[in-house]
């Protein structure tokens, strides 16, 4: 018989986990370009620099780092990654879904631990994120 809840459903527990490899956002412009292989084109980089990433999201937003998975040494061994036109779907997928339930875990047994309680008196998981898609779904993948 499944276990039931009495009274309200209430959060215990949240907690958050992100990749380990973080841009700072002043210096995304940089890297982006770097990492694409698009250095050379100056104007542009000057361009996204001054009109969308200062202006939109740069000083607009409350982002001060970005955080990624993918290392500039992944980026190189997958050469469809970097250029625009790439065919990098598969590829990213692949990485995708094996590092988003490990973030996962990460973050729910962070959580546990701030709950304070055993994993045998959890009743509810509620998982978010925005990498990838995959069936079953990471939060499947967690139970």
């Amino acid at each position: 018989m499944a276990q039931k809840a009495e009274g309200p459903a209430t959060v215990l527990a949240i907690s958050t986990a992100v990749p380990p490899n973080c841009i700072p956002q002043a210096d995304f412009p940089d890297y982006y370009f770097r990492v694409t292989n698009s250095e050379h084109m100056t104007e542009l980089k000057e361009k996204f620099k001054l009109t969308y990433f200062m202006k939109y999201v740069g000083e607009k937003t409350a982002i001060k780092k970005r955080y990624t998975y993918l290392t500039e040494e992944m980026i190189k061994e997958n050469p469809n990654i970097g250029p625009f036109d790439g065919q990098s779907l598969n590829a990213r997928q692949q990485m995708v879904t094996e590092e988003t339930p490990r973030l996962g875990k990460e973050a729910a047994l962070k959580a546990l631990k701030e709950w304070g309680q055993p994993k045998s008196k959890l009743t509810h998981l509620i998982f978010c994120s925005t990498a990838g898609v995959d069936m079953p779904g990471c939060d499947y993948q967690l139970t």
